[in-house]
């Protein structure tokens, strides 16, 4: 069942272009920065440099997006003009009834997905950062570099989870795509309260980035649990409409 999930996901094209866009694109913004890195290394502005290659692989976090998205959004896709009202799901509930089995099945082809991705990702970046930044790179971290994975796999689900409750694509991915890259409403709202600190996307990047450039202090265990927390609730919730819901 994983295997034809797998083979599902990776036969629809927008699901190639996050893959492609979310790996290639935080590698392209290391050499696209790397001259005005330099001048902040050199001058010392540019702050913690244990985020350095960090920092970039947040770009690339618009492929997770795109494939939490993708996953289930492509089940509510009709299926031709002559079969009003059915979609792709009805075909997949056909042949695999049982729904839960069939969101497990899903869940575990998105992980395995998204951990390939950002391992990958991950890697390039590192390795191009020390290659053009050489001894101002510390050492990387191997917890670090494992909850990097972890946030790129848990920002996937979490974009899987809205998809799965609104039975809509292109308005969760909008809004995720909107607040991550151009005007992030969490973090306007981390300006008027302090629990805007425990969003998922704003806990999220607290799992592997360092230093004072947040104003409210949170260990990165206490980010990854917050973030998880999120993420299982929405899954919980999505589970049991999928359910309840009809096809």
């Amino acid at each position: 069942m994983v295997i034809a999930e797998l083979r599902k996901l990776l036969g629809i094209p927008t699901a190639w272009a996050g893959l492609v866009v979310g790996t290639l694109l935080a590698p392209l913004i290391v050499l696209l920065n790397a001259p005005a890195t330099r001048r902040a290394i050199a001058d010392g502005s540019y702050g913690d440099l244990s985020n350095l290659g960090m920092n970039d692989l947040g770009v690339g976090l618009l492929g997770p997006l795109v494939l939490g998205v993708v996953i289930i959004s492509s089940e509510f896709t009709p299926t031709g003009e002559h079969s009003a009202g059915v979609t792709q799901l009805h075909t997949t509930l056909t042949a695999m009834p049982h729904r839960l089995r069939l969101l497990a099945a899903k869940t575990a082809a998105l992980i395995a997905v998204v951990l390939l991705q950002s391992a990958v990702a991950a890697t390039a970046v590192l390795t191009l950062t020390r290659a053009l930044h050489g001894g101002a790179m510390p050492p990387v971290d191997p917890v670090r570099l494992v909850t990097v994975l972890i946030y790129w796999v848990l920002l996937a689900l979490f974009a899987y989870a809205i998809t799965l409750i609104v039975r809509n694509g292109i308005v969760p991915l909008t809004v995720l795509i909107v607040n991550s890259f151009f005007v992030s409403v969490s973090y306007l709202l981390t300006k008027v309260t302090d629990l805007a600190y425990y969003l998922p996307d704003i806990a999220g990047a607290r799992m592997f980035i360092r230093g004072d450039r947040f104003d409210y202090a949170m260990s990165p265990l206490v980010a990854g649990l917050t973030m998880t927390a999120w993420v299982v609730a929405l899954l919980a919730l999505g589970a049991w409409l999928f359910h309840r819901r009809d096809a």
